[in-house]
């Protein structure tokens, strides 16, 4: 191994001493991309409190950047927005870095402004699925020339028309996008889902007066002007279900987790693991510019098995890695069915799970829409495992080495980066 991979690899020891103490998560990343968008889509001045130091969110304020947004850090994590009475066209073309949250949101923004643009992002972004956006996009009138169907997205901006659109995924990606191109469109535009999705869009956009409705799992907003309001932003639960994780299957571990989002579109984590058996306590709940937030006693627990299918998958669809991990240390069979969208994130998350799981001795069969792993297996160590330019990736299997019998090499640990960086050293400030 060569200097620059070491410096790019991690090692991780088995923990034997339990992980024990109060700790703060960073910021909710889905939440920090839309009141950075929403903010300025004010076309004024907002106070943004607690945000994400993830490079994803930071490639949402380059974006606005280049759009006219005046973007001022106070300290670290609060920032001032301040957006032009219109946004600016382009002089280059935007970079929404590895962010599909990015280039899917703002395609919604920038299909309905009067210029032309174009929007592109790294390598592993330009190989995930737009047509999901470019298609409701078009029925509303909207420009939009592609490289088939993938990154970078042109548009040739023009006015849309609304229209009620029938999603056949639930995705809140989707939906926002088509929500936020509904915002300038002419008449009500509606999205109906499968299941309901991640509702942020929905709470912020209420919050900062946009004429928005909710019924069952249809949304509908009408064209609105949104009023400037600070917003506060609370910690990332998907974040945060890696500290779960590793306390539910580290022996003698019991922790705190402070002021976490407690959106019941995103807490199917909790609920999965409150089904398998885990010690989880609510604490101190209340309400943040409409969403609930609440801190979170996590101690190690007898877990077991369950089946994981249906309306709950969106919403723990990007905790279902650390949850493949977690399964390996409960008793009986896990399965996890209707989750194909895993195949279409920055790695094509049932297969590099597999794999990798494999390398460290577990047994698990991939299926097209998820995987089945029989539990109480043990996790060997002295493995070199590849995290596929995918932070969630190497997140879990840090997780899954810290049960293992033996240190294990996760290599390209970096892209961690991209979405959490202080994770390792919160998890070390637990040993």
């Amino acid at each position: 191994m060569n200097n620059k991979q070491a410096n790019l690899s991690k090692i991780v020891t088995p923990n034997k001493s339990g992980l024990h103490g109060i700790i703060d998560i960073p910021s909710d990343k889905s939440i920090s991309h839309r009141a950075a968008i929403f903010s300025a889509l004010t076309h004024a001045q907002c106070e943004v409190f607690n945000f994400s130091s993830g490079k994803d969110c930071h490639s949402t304020l380059a974006v606005l950047k280049e759009l006219g947004v005046e973007v001022e850090f106070k300290n670290p994590k609060d920032l001032i927005l301040t957006s032009p009475k219109k946004f600016i066209m382009p002089q280059k073309t935007l970079d929404a870095g590895n962010s599909g949250t990015t280039i899917r949101l703002m395609s919604g923004i920038l299909a309905g402004c009067d210029f032309r643009s174009k929007i592109t992002g790294d390598q592993s972004l330009q190989k995930r699925p737009m047509k999901r956006v470019i298609s409701p996009l078009e029925k509303m009138g909207a420009e939009i020339m592609s490289n088939e169907f993938k990154a970078p997205l042109a548009f040739n901006g023009k006015a849309l028309e609304a229209i009620n659109y029938v999603s056949p995924i639930a995705s809140a990606q989707v939906k926002s996008c088509v929500l936020l191109a509904g915002l300038s469109a002419q008449g009500v535009t509606s999205v109906d889902e499968p299941y309901v999705s991640r509702n942020h869009t929905e709470i912020m956009l209420d919050y900062l007066g946009a004429n928005i409705s909710v019924e069952g799992t249809k949304v509908s907003i009408e064209k609105s002007e949104l009023t400037p309001k600070p917003i506060h932003i609370a910690g990332d639960i998907s974040s945060a279900a890696f500290f779960i994780a590793a306390a539910l299957i580290v022996p003698n571990s019991e922790i705190v987790i402070k002021n976490i989002g407690l959106n019941e579109t995103r807490t199917g984590v909790l609920e999965v693991f409150a089904q398998m058996g885990a010690d989880i306590e609510i604490l101190d709940e209340k309400i943040i510019c409409g969403e609930k937030v609440g801190d979170i006693r996590v101690k190690t627990s007898e877990l077991k098995g369950t089946t994981i299918e249906g309306a709950i998958i969106p919403r723990l669809i990007d905790e279902i890695p650390v949850i493949a991990v977690v399964a390996t240390q409960a008793s009986g069979r896990t399965v996890v069915k209707d989750a194909h969208d895993l195949r279409h994130k920055e790695s094509d998350r049932i297969a590099t799970m597999a794999n990798e799981l494999r390398k460290m001795g577990i047994e698990i069969q991939e299926t097209e829409d998820g995987f089945i792993i029989e539990g109480k297996q043990k996790l060997k160590g002295q493995a070199t495992i590849e995290t596929y330019h995918d932070h969630r990736i190497a997140m879990s299997m840090y997780v899954a080495g810290m049960v293992a019998d033996a240190p294990i090499e996760v290599r390209d640990f970096n892209w961690v980066d991209i979405s959490f960086p202080e994770f390792e050293g919160l998890m070390r400030g637990l040993f």
